[in-house]
């Protein structure tokens, strides 16, 4: 079975809780990418995805100048680099998430997975499906 270390991306960028949600989709828009771990005193205490922005956000008439921590979501649910697809598959699919942080046996951020990322591969293809039919369900 293949290793998440094997597809993630490791083009991960850690943003600040005290930033702006402005500044935070510019970043999310320059890199080509819709989900940044959010830290502080250097561990992750949240995520921010564009669709935090998006709902709890602009639908909700905040000012692009809200900070990050008022919209982000708390807590992170993250895997270990060495842990297999279909790991990372039932996670997405229990937490209800597309992305997940990868970190290594230190707990020290490596990379970030997607979904996406892991629907390729022919015998990774049945547990993806899976979980992005439960992801997709509505709560």
């Amino acid at each position: 079975m293949q290793q998440l270390r094997d597809l993630m991306s490791r083009n991960v960028n850690v943003i600040n809780p005290d930033t702006t949600i402005e500044e935070a989709a510019k970043k999310m828009r320059d890199g080509g990418f819709g989900m940044m771990p959010v830290g502080e005193d250097d561990r992750m205490i949240g995520t921010i995805s564009d669709r935090d922005i998006a709902i709890r956000a602009v639908a909700e008439g905040k000012d692009p100048l809200t900070k990050v921590r008022d919209v982000m979501s708390e807590g992170v649910t993250w895997v270990y680099e060495d842990e297999s697809v279909e790991d990372a598959a039932m996670i997405m699919s229990e937490r209800q998430v597309r992305r997940l942080p990868v970190v290594n046996r230190d707990k020290r951020l490596v990379g970030i997975v997607a979904l996406g990322d892991f629907a390729v591969e022919k015998s990774e293809i049945l547990p993806a499906a899976q979980a992005l039919s439960e992801i997709s369900k509505p709560s």
